[in-house]
Parts: structure tokens; sequence; C-alpha cells
């Protein structure tokens, strides 16, 4: 398997070590033809597409035949090449609809981003990456290409910390441990020790702050939000430029709109 057909097939459904007799690998694989379509790749040939999801041209052309007469995929009838139709993303209108944290948390960031008019966001934790769930962008949006679903690694943003600093700790190293910690920019705080005196401070303090470590020009400050047994559920953020602000100026400002945000959707 080349490289980047093992990095999607480990994104879209890992291997199980052992065998598992409940698992269904026909959905699974139909999963790895949906999550082989990204921003490099909008359309891809049936050659290209089997050798992106290591399977036999015979396997894909059935996946894809199916996956087209559900209509999940299109293809070009001139140029043979498929790509994902809008229907895909009835996926995530269901997960939006159905998640109770989502519905909980829309009117308090509603209400956060009209009142600082800056850029706010609700994640939550997948492995070792957060996910954006939920997003009202200001006018001094950095990232235009951060939309829901855009997956960061925790451990170099203000929300993956601030998920982090309220789970167990034990819970918390692994999930460092099993993270690529690099240095993403100058800032990133990479180093296990450093990382968990980080965890150490943010929970004693109720947020967390990620200064330019994942984009340069970036400052965010998170809060978690957390059930009754004070286990993260997800977390707010606000993210700020550097030129507006310097990350004193937008954690004295924003930290405590942050946390009172999370502690009213949390289960407390």
């Amino acid at each position: 398997m080349n490289k980047r057909a093992h990095s999607q097939a480990r994104t879209a459904a890992p291997t199980p070590s052992r065998p598992d007799p409940l698992l269904v690998q026909s959905v699974e694989k139909a999963f790895r033809v949906l999550t082989a379509f990204d921003r490099a790749h909008p359309t891809m040939s049936l050659t290209q597409l089997a050798a992106a999801i290591d399977l036999d041209k015979s396997a894909t052309q059935r996946f894809t035949h199916t996956l087209v007469r559900l209509g999940y995929l299109r293809k070009d009838m001139g140029t043979k090449r498929f790509e994902l139709t809008v229907k895909t993303l009835d996926l995530g209108r269901h997960y939006t609809q159905a998640n109770p944290l989502v519905d909980r948390a829309m009117p308090y960031l509603l209400h956060l981003s009209k009142t600082t008019e800056e850029t706010v966001n609700l994640t939550v934790l997948d492995d070792t990456e957060i996910v954006f769930v939920a997003r009202f962008m200001s006018r001094h949006v950095l990232k235009n290409d951060v939309i829901i679903g855009t997956r960061m690694p925790a451990f170099c943003t203000a929300s993956g910390i601030a998920i982090l600093s309220h789970l167990p700790r034990n819970e918390a190293r692994d999930i460092l441990q099993r993270s690529d910690l690099k240095a993403f920019t100058p800032h990133t705080t990479f180093r296990m020790g450093d990382l968990i005196k980080k965890l150490d401070i943010s929970a004693a303090r109720g947020y967390a702050t990620a200064f330019e470590e994942f984009y340069h020009g970036d400052l965010s400050i998170a809060a978690p939000v957390v059930d009754h047994n004070r286990r993260s559920l997800g977390a707010i953020n606000i993210a700020v430029s550097r030129a507006r602000f310097s990350p004193k100026e937008a954690e004295e400002q924003f930290s405590s709109l942050v946390v009172a945000a999370a502690a009213s959707i949390s289960h407390i």
C-alpha cells in the first residue's frame, strides 16, 4: 500500500488487530471509497481510486457502481472519473441534528459570536485530533479553509488541550503518546513534559491557550464543556488574529467569556 493509501485507509476505518466477527468488511470498504476524495483528489478514475484504497479494480468497480446508484458518487460519462455528490453532506447533517452537545451549544455560540464579533468554534475529540462540529466566523477570520469537519492535532490546539485537561490523566497521556508530536511553528509545545505541565495549568485555571502553535498569527483561547462528572465532552474556543491582539490582550479579553459560555453548556 502506498503512503497516501495507507493514511486514508487508517483515517476512514482502522483495520482491527484481530479478526472481528461482527465487522462487515463491505461497509468498511465502501467508506474507504467515500473518504478517498479530498482537495488534492476531487475526482479520480477507477484505476486511481483502486490504488488509493488498496483494492483491485473489480472490487472497486462494484463499490463505485453501488455508490453511484445510491447517489453518493457521480460518474462523468465522458471522462469516466468519479466524484462525491452533495448527498454525502447528509451524513454530517444527521450528526449535527442528532448530537445533543451541538444542539445545546448553538445558542451560546451564537451569543458569543455576536458579543465578541470574533470567530467562535465548538470542537470534539476524536482519538488524537479535534474535529470542528460548529463554527461562527467573523470578518477577521484567519483561515477560510477551516470548516465544519476540519481536523487538527489535539496537542497543539487550545481546544485540544482544554479537552485533554479534563480527562483522566492516564487517558490524556495515552492520547499524547499516540500523537505525532512535532513543531508546526516555532511556538509549538510538543515535548511530553511541557505538554503535561500545560494540562495541569489549563485544568487549574479552567481554560487553555494556544498562541501561534498550529497556525502563524492565530491566537486561541478555549474552555472545556464537561459532563456531570467533569469529564470533557468538547470545547469552545475563540480565535483572533495576532495582528489585532497580543497574546496577553487576547487572554485577558476573552478567557472569562469562553469559560462562562462553556460552563453554561456543561452538565454541572
